[in-house]
């Protein structure tokens, strides 16, 4: 059996993460050479923003804060230009930092992705759309890809009306007579997002990857530009997964890079095709390389952080 999970885009974690990216984002429009590494923390009346922060943009974070959640909460702002110990690495055109990168893609879905968590991410958007508010999904499938157990908990909504919801959603979805739906298993509740619970950047990392059926590297995306190769590798990783799927026709392709701080070419470049491993050939892989392939440097991100990095119809994932 495998499981995975999706957040609604008013889980604390991910009200977090959008705010990250918008502050990303609204440098970028202005300054597409930001060097940005924003970190959010939210909950109980009070949002805290800190990080580093180098850029020739003019950016207000409060009211960028301001444009996810509204004005009904105190929020403070703590932020520092880089450590020139880290740009001097960046600035030659080297990683941000060192760390290890994974890149997935499978054949068992039109998105490349893990089954189970497409169908989680599916029936997340499903209720959204009609419920905006804080929520989660869970999808346990067999070996068949048959769904056994379908988990969600949500805001504002009663499990009866959620319990209908689910039976909607999953009309042309491969369920059986033995699914097992529990909604609100315990108990319905309308104290959610912030009020509710603490939210930090970064701490969705399996829902934002690929579900924890994969391995991921360990550094998160949301708040941090595409020098830092947490989060531009990994978008790479994901492209070369997908070329190598698609050019050798297989049914699972792994990539691993890793680098080292300051250097500008990876220590490992590694893709596994159906079980066989091989080294990556004609892909820059540099920062920069990858920067300019991808084309990195514009204000994309805010909508990576609502629903996931990967199988989103981003230019990485086609």
């Amino acid at each position: 059996m495998k499981t995975a999970e999706s957040v609604s885009p008013m889980h604390p974690d991910k009200i977090c993460d959008r705010i990250s990216d918008a502050v990303l984002d609204a440098c970028l429009e202005q300054d597409p050479k930001s060097r940005v590494a924003i970190e959010t923390m939210g909950g109980h009346g009070i949002i805290t923003i800190t990080g580093e922060l180098t850029t020739t943009a003019n950016v207000d974070i409060r009211e960028v804060a301001k444009s996810i959640v509204g004005d009904k909460y105190g929020i403070q702002v703590n932020v520092v230009k880089q450590s020139p110990c880290i740009a001097n690495g960046v600035d030659t055109g080297g990683a941000g930092d060192q760390g290890i990168m994974i890149g997935y893609a499978t054949d068992e879905t039109p998105e490349m992705l893990p089954k189970e968590l497409v169908l989680s991410r599916s029936l997340n958007k499903y209720i959204y759309v009609v419920h905006p508010y804080d929520g989660k999904t869970q999808i346990t499938i067999d070996k068949d890809g048959y769904i056994t157990t379908i988990v969600v908990s949500w805001q504002n909504i009663p499990a009866s009306l959620l319990y209908n919801l689910v039976r909607e959603w999953g009309a042309d979805k491969p369920v059986t007579d033995n699914t097992v739906i529990h909604a609100n298993p315990a108990g319905d509740w309308s104290i959610g997002g912030f009020e509710a619970d603490t939210g930090l950047t970064g701490r969705k990392l399996a829902v934002d990857n690929y579900g924890p059926s994969i391995p991921i590297g360990g550094g998160c995306f949301s708040g941090k530009d595409p020098s830092k190769v947490d989060r531009s590798a990994a978008y790479m990783a994901r492209r070369i997964a997908v070329d190598y799927l698609k050019g050798r026709h297989a049914k699972e392709v792994y990539v691993r890079l890793a680098y080292a701080i300051g250097y500008d070419k990876p220590v490992e470049a590694t893709v596994i095709i159906d079980g066989k491993e091989e080294a990556i050939g004609g892909y820059d892989l540099s920062p920069n390389g990858i920067i300019e392939v991808l084309n990195l440097r514009q204000p994309i991100y805010k909508s990576t952080a609502e629903y996931g990095h990967f199988g989103n119809g981003f230019y990485w994932d086609k």
